[in-house]
């Protein structure tokens, strides 16, 4: 056969490349039909969107609260000007018992000044109580007697003469005389018994009588429970509170005030030194004022006591309720500042 066995083999060669080309054929279109595309690298590292930022806004400037010197500050500074420019030694005792605010003031208040007359406000307070209580009537006749006997404002106490306490009462409270007021001392049971209701009523550094010294502070304390209807209540407040308003010696703290207003009180002088405390009711206002005053002319010292009462007076009457708050707001920086 012609070209028999070289020509088998060409043949069989082109059949296994036939074979191989179809066998690559196949395997592609197959891959090709179960390979899904991957996202590349980058886009899988690629962060999520972000909204842009919106600009920030000026910070705010700080604002701080300045609490202004308090009107009743005030009312302290002036007090010790007052008393610093008068050259005298002077006690101030104060207690407010009107308002939402009550407060106290004390200038010199514990300092001991003679008493002077001053011992009467424990004395007719006494008295009050005992009558509230029924302890003792204002028709009880008491009798003088010649250890009693005290220059003072009347001069008609005479061996075998008697008053009524209600009488007696009147002449130590609205005149201050002395002489009623030795016989009253000693139906109370004497200095000791004298010194004892003091000290039961606040005046606890007071030693009346013999030496007669006291303190405004302890006054003002008096004049609180007094005031306040805790000796002896309405009955002890209506029997007591005539005896010591519009009294014989009204050059002290009424002096400071307006003619409208109600100071029951009591003063006190002796050898250049002036006292006077008592309740004052002035208008919507109401409080207890003890002030003492030592060392300079008594006509000076009046004075000065009514000066310190107007100043007093002025405050009471206009007093705000509460501190106003001032709130300053300093000018803005340029520079950023740091909040936290």
């Amino acid at each position: 056969m012609r070209g028999g066995p070289a020509r088998v083999l060409l043949r069989s060669v082109i059949y296994v490349l036939l074979a191989c080309l179809l066998t690559l054929a196949g395997t592609a279109a197959y891959a090709s039909q179960n390979i899904t595309s991957l996202p590349s690298t980058a886009a899988s590292r690629q962060p999520p969107a972000i909204a842009p930022a919106l600009p920030s806004a000026a910070p705010s400037p700080p604002v701080s609260t300045v609490l202004a010197a308090s009107a009743f500050d005030q009312l302290r500074t002036d007090l010790e000007a007052i008393a610093a420019r008068s050259g005298a030694r002077v006690g101030i005792s104060l207690q407010e018992l009107s308002g939402p605010r009550r407060n106290t003031l004390s200038l010199g208040g514990s300092a001991s000044f003679t008493a002077a007359s001053a011992y009467k406000v424990p004395l007719l307070m006494a008295e009050a109580q005992q009558i509230a209580s029924g302890q003792a009537r204002g028709a009880d006749v008491l009798c003088f007697n010649p250890g009693d006997a005290e220059d003072g404002w009347f001069d008609d106490y005479d061996l075998g003469s008697c008053f009524t306490r209600d009488e007696l009462s009147l002449r130590a409270g609205r005149y201050s005389d002395n002489t009623a007021a030795r016989i009253l001392v000693r139906y109370l049971g004497g200095a000791d018994a004298l010194n004892a209701y003091a000290k039961s009523i606040g005046m606890t550094a007071s030693m009346l009588w013999v030496p007669n010294t006291t303190t405004p502070d302890d006054l003002r304390a008096a004049w609180v429970n007094a005031a306040l209807g805790r000796l002896g209540g309405a009955t002890s407040r209506q029997w007591l509170f005539p005896l010591l308003t519009h009294t014989v010696n009204e050059h002290g703290i009424p002096a400071g005030l307006p003619a409208s207003a109600t100071v029951v009180h009591k003063v006190g002088t002796l050898d250049g030194m002036e006292n006077d405390s008592g309740y004052i009711v002035n208008g919507r206002s109401s409080y207890v004022l003890s002030v003492a005053v030592d060392g300079i002319d008594e006509n000076l010292g009046w004075s000065l006591i009514a000066q310190i009462s107007t100043r007093i007076g002025q405050y009471e009457s206009g007093r705000p309720d509460y501190v106003a708050p001032v709130v300053a707001t300093p000018v803005a920086s340029s520079a950023r500042q740091n909040r936290y």
